[in-house]
């Protein structure tokens, strides 16, 4: 379908317009030639900046300008901000007058279009919410505050694909359709899909997407780069559009690990709006970008392995990255034990009951609260979509219509019962494997999974009878217990080993820190990033 063109005006300083896959431009960064942008961490852009070779405004320029001449192949731009040269200018005043306000000074940053941000539309893709005027949600504050300069607004499966069972990642009513950069024809997977699209492509340094289950770290490995979904609490929901407060949460989208701890960084703390940071505890390790790079070195990693119907379904190549992502950490000092998680079927049983109790009653809180002219609550957004012929183009609305349907939480003991019994059974599932014998010597540091499989090929169930084709994931038990995740690339597969791979390293609550120090020290042991080529099709 047609994009939905992002609202840009920019000069494109020194880049050719593309056609993609043939002649996309030069990645470089500003005033460096030959520098590569996809490269290049936060930690070298201040280091140019702070000794006067770069400035904010040069560095917005870059990436306003590969969103002018990429995205309109690629959808994962919805909004550009038209005061971003001016907030990057206002950056390089404050700079020069009393040096950088945090380590992310300047940056551009993408945010996902269900994140508050006041002066651009927050619509979570949909064409309801287009009249809506809300202020900026916490993290939209927090990054403001630190100097970030926000680029743009990043397309997303609208309503964080939570409208039908049977929807198209990366597609929104008011974006169109986001397209996976490495092959075109080739799925983004997840809600997060244009701030995992975005950073992949270079069209920002870094980005925030969002999580309930899959949705930071499925598009993050679909499109080779970091993505982190934190512990739940560690990082503000206040201001963003709901699925369930018992499982969303913001995370960092990123090139780089570091790159998602300094943003993480900025991210991170607590909020009087949101009772759940209250939890975070005083003792935390806040320093995420101090990593620790020979994190592997003696540490115990459980290997979550796949069953064997799980072994069938996932291809040869795919499994072949994980076996020898498996080997690169203990080529890096690490000891691996073989483990499945537990309860698993209980826990996907009892999830989406759960989720669709809570969508009804989180969403109908958020439209009351937020100000602009939308419809008021859930039954109006039913018969929104119903009267809009865009909206229900592609496919339908039938987890709306059964949330609508379901009571909400404070009306239904048995749905509060229920989230209770899965969270508990998830938090267990990592829980008992960590704990792997009777002393803390045998304990685990973490668990490595398969994030997921590579990209498929978009399709639209109205059109084709089919829509994303999942195939197989780690993500339900971080997602489910609010324990963090933190996926990174490992290898390419699919057809003409193409596509990108990543592996999860999952962890206990609040151990983010410790897992973006393994996920850096595997980076670093295996670095299996490249760049993407825009390729049309493969296979």
């Amino acid at each position: 379908m047609r994009r939905t063109p992002p609202l840009v005006a920019v000069v494109v300083l020194g880049l050719a317009v593309p056609a993609c896959g043939t002649d996309v431009p030069e990645p470089t960064v500003a005033g460096a030639p030959g520098q590569e942008l996809d490269a290049t961490t936060i930690p070298e852009l201040q280091e140019r900046m702070t000794a006067g070779e770069l400035t904010a405004v040069e560095l917005a320029e870059t990436y306003l300008g590969r969103i002018e001449v990429l995205d309109d192949d690629l959808g994962a731009v919805l909004r550009v901000n038209q005061d971003a040269l001016a907030d990057a200018e206002e950056s390089d005043r404050v700079r020069a007058v009393s040096g950088p306000r945090s380590a992310m000074e300047g940056i551009p940053v993408l945010l996902k279009d269900n994140i508050d941000t006041a002066g651009l539309p927050t619509t979570a893709g949909s064409r309801a919410l287009l009249g809506s005027e809300p202020d900026d949600a916490t993290i939209t504050r927090r990054l403001r505050a630190a100097g970030a300069v926000l680029i743009g607004k990043a397309n997303l499966s609208e309503w964080a694909y939570f409208r039908s069972g049977a929807g198209t990642s990366g597609w929104s009513a008011v974006g169109g359709q986001t397209d996976n950069p490495y092959v075109l024809d080739r799925n983004p997977c997840g809600s997060s899909s244009g701030s995992a699209v975005g950073v992949a492509a270079s069209l920002a340094q870094v980005a925030v997407g969002t999580e309930t289950d899959g949705s930071i770290v499925c598009p993050a490995a679909t499109t080779g780069v970091v993505g982190l979904k934190p512990t739940l609490g560690l990082v503000s929901r206040d201001g963003i559009v709901p699925i369930s407060a018992e499982q969303d949460t913001a995370g960092p989208i990123a090139r780089h690990v570091v790159d998602a701890a300094i943003l993480l960084s900025v991210l991170a703390g607590s909020d009087p709006a949101d009772p759940a940071t209250a939890q975070i505890p005083a003792e935390l390790d806040g320093d995420f970008p101090g990593l620790e790079p020979a994190a592997l070195e003696g540490a115990r990693i459980g290997v979550w392995r796949l069953t064997t119907g799980q072994s069938e379904a996932v291809d040869d190549g795919t499994e072949a990255v994980y076996e020898r992502a498996v080997k690169e950490l203990e080529a890096a000092g690490a000891t691996t034990v073989d483990v499945r998680l537990p309860y698993q079927r209980e826990i996907a049983e009892g999830a989406t009951p759960a989720l669709l109790a809570e969508f009804h009653r989180d969403v109908d809180a958020y439209l009351a609260a937020t100000p602009g002219d939308h419809p008021a609550d859930l039954a109006g957004l039913v018969e929104f979509n119903d009267q809009d012929g865009a909206e229900l183009e592609h496919f339908g609305q039938e987890l709306f219509e059964q949330a609508l349907a379901a009571p909400v939480p404070a009306e239904d003991p048995a749905v509060a019962e229920l989230r209770a019994t899965i969270r508990d059974l998830a938090r267990r599932s990592v829980d008992e494997v960590l704990a792997q014998g009777p002393g803390a010597e045998d304990d685990l540091d973490a668990i490595v999974g398969l994030t997921g499989t590579p990209a498929w090929i978009t399709r639209y169930v109205d059109e084709d009878g089919a829509g994303d084709e999942f195939v197989y994931s780690t993500s339900t038990p971080a997602a489910v217990a609010g324990y963090p995740s933190v996926t990174v690339p490992a290898g390419f597969a699919g057809p003409e080993e193409a596509l990108p791979v990543g592996i999860s390293f999952i962890g206990t609550r609040w151990r983010d820190a410790d897992l973006l120090d393994l996920a850096a020290a595997f980076e670093a042991a295996h670095p299996a990033r490249r760049p993407p080529e825009f390729l049309p099709t493969v296979g």
